[in-house]
């Protein structure tokens, strides 16, 4: 039996998915809610999804934390899943989220909004489990309707603080096939994404130490993919750009602060991380 951290904020989306994962009875499922603190009525969304995994006689797990007002859509996207992950190691079970086909449009929106290189078409893409990205939130919001699920309205969803409110006014007027067309484009960059991935692979073996000279000689954007493959994509761009850089320019017995926790560490001829 397969078992389940499923997502649940209180909203029409995670309403919906939750109800559809307990028609499969084949799966165990955990309900997890994490209040960011960030809104003053935040804690009766906890109650409302306890409530929820009562009436489905289900485990449930929560914690609260005082993010506070002003806090980033980064910040508390990192902690959410932070409290996620130590579920899914605490059960030894996946992680579901009820991202759906609309929130897909919406990164791709807001990654071409910041300046986004050819990974910004291939978003919502990791070891989380998101079985409704084939769904629009149109549809999530009929089915919702037509069982009677009860849900809750986030008042921050209709702020204007957060750049993906902002995008979601625009992308919600998209024609539906051009809907369709991004997250076509979505789905080829993710297959792109597996080739190169496998590709740089191949390119920069296993490790520990890699040449210098290979990364001096290859041409600018291979040598940051490589160096994002090795540093588990941990690096910023910017940060990959500084350590090719030093990679490239190091004395050799030196060390590099690269960031994110990752250390540089250069001989003659080698790197190392």
């Amino acid at each position: 039996m397969s078992r389940y951290i499923v997502a649940v904020s209180g909203g029409v989306d995670s309403v919906a998915l939750l109800h559809m994962l307990t028609k499969l009875p084949e799966h165990e499922l955990i309900v997890a809610h994490f209040d960011h603190g960030i809104r003053e009525d935040s804690a009766s969304d906890a109650e409302f999804v306890a409530q929820l995994a009562a009436d489905h006689g289900l485990p449930f797990e929560t914690v609260r934390e005082e993010l506070g007002t002003g806090t980033s859509e980064e910040i508390a996207r990192t902690r959410r899943y932070e409290f996620l992950r130590s579920l899914a190691n605490k059960y030894e079970a996946k992680i579901v989220t009820a991202h759906h086909g609309d929130d897909a449009v919406e990164t791709v929106a807001i990654n071409l909004h910041r300046g986004t290189g050819w990974r910004g078409l291939a978003v919502l893409d990791s070891d989380i489990v998101r079985p409704l990205l084939n769904k629009s939130k149109k549809e999530l919001h009929a089915y919702a309707q037509h069982y009677g699920l009860e849900w809750r309205e986030d008042s921050t969803n209709s702020s204007d603080a957060y750049l993906r409110n902002r995008l979601r006014k625009q992308t919600s007027e998209l024609e539906d096939d051009t809907k369709r067309q991004i997250l076509a484009l979505r789905h080829q960059q993710l297959d792109t994404k597996q080739l190169i991935d496998r590709e740089v692979s191949r390119l920069v073996g296993e490790g520990p130490e890699y040449s210098r000279y290979f990364f001096a000689h290859i041409p600018q954007a291979v040598a940051l993919e490589c160096l994002r493959f090795i540093s588990q994509a941990k690096l910023t761009r910017p940060q990959l750009e500084r350590a090719l850089l030093m990679i490239k320019t190091a004395g050799a017995g030196t060390f590099f602060e690269a960031g994110s926790g990752i250390t540089l560490s250069f001989t003659p001829r080698n790197f190392s991380l």
